[in-house]
């Protein structure tokens, strides 16, 4: 993350927060307020999700996003759409009014659209600042520059995610993603994943990753937190076991939040930086913590 956009990354998750807890306070679902926070980041230019989200090879933006409901295992998940403003909602539509789980490209946009959303032109997601993103990727690759990609130190960060906890005691989680910057056409990451970087079950927890997505995926990582918590950890030290795990294992980057029907939450990263916010009671924290070592 560039010190330039902390405050811009703030910012975007206050917001969120707001939108997921206003929600909350009036009795609505975890889904409703998972749903909501996760709409306002697609929203926000500055996260990779959405509008603003890291551009493929060939200059577009495609996304993934799964939404899950704790108290049930309903999940919906769409993956590759380029015409949806917000991949979120399309994902609660395959929650709510499919047999299926998931839905990807043109299927998705085609589902989406059936029952009430509008499509939009690609370009209409895409941001100068990707552009340029994407060009000195690609510049640097035909100079035969090392890929820096999946290090874990570049400019591939910013999937959204949310966890929450309702008045009538169900959890619920989200994650939506534009991917990895210069991606191949057609690459699904761990975000829209069941159990990858996405689940929720009130048996155990609500989980939401971000980072490099393919040892997410071989790790099937969120699942295997949520079975921790599951098994008796307290959320804050699975957050913590299951990215150490995820460099110990595969020498993966990423972030993790993790949220427990009792309430409990933990969260851990060894990306260099991970943002963050939280809201109970008590009111709203948020911040940007920083790993030294990585």
């Amino acid at each position: 993350m560039p010190d330039d956009a902390i405050v811009a990354h703030e910012m975007g998750i206050a917001n969120a927060l707001a939108a997921g807890y206003a929600l909350l306070e009036r009795g609505a679902t975890a889904v409703d307020a998972v749903e909501a926070a996760v709409a306002v980041m697609e929203d926000d230019e500055i996260f990779d999700a959405g509008r603003g989200s890291f551009l493929t090879q060939d200059g577009r933006v495609q996304m993934d996003a799964l939404l899950m409901d704790g108290s049930n295992l309903r999940t919906g998940g769409v993956a590759c759409v380029e015409r949806l403003r917000n991949p979120i909602h399309a994902a609660r539509l395959v929650l709510d009014h499919s047999p299926h789980v998931y839905f990807v490209g043109t299927g998705a946009e085609r589902f989406a659209r059936q029952h009430g959303m509008a499509l939009c032109d690609n370009m209409e997601l895409v941001i100068p600042r990707e552009q340029e993103r994407l060009y000195k990727a690609q510049a640097a690759e035909l100079a035969g520059l090392p890929d820096e990609t999946f290090s874990g130190n570049l400019d591939s960060h910013d999937t959204v995610g949310a966890v929450a906890l309702d008045v009538h005691g169900n959890i619920a989680a989200g994650t939506s993603t534009g991917g990895t910057l210069n991606k191949a056409p057609g690459r699904v990451g761990d975000s829209s994943l069941i159990g990858c970087g996405c689940y929720a079950d009130n048996l155990s927890a609500a989980v939401s990753l971000t980072g490099w997505g393919e040892p997410i995926m071989k790790l099937v990582l969120g699942k295997w937190a949520v079975d921790r918590v599951a098994a008796g950890d307290s959320p804050q030290d699975a957050a913590q076991a299951a990215i150490d795990y995820l460099f110990a294992r595969l020498g993966g980057h990423g972030g993790i939040i993790l949220l427990g029907p009792d309430g409990r939450f933990g969260m851990a990263h060894n990306t260099p930086r991970m943002a963050w916010g939280v809201q109970t009671t008590a009111g709203p924290r948020l911040g940007v913590t920083r790993n030294e070592q990585s």
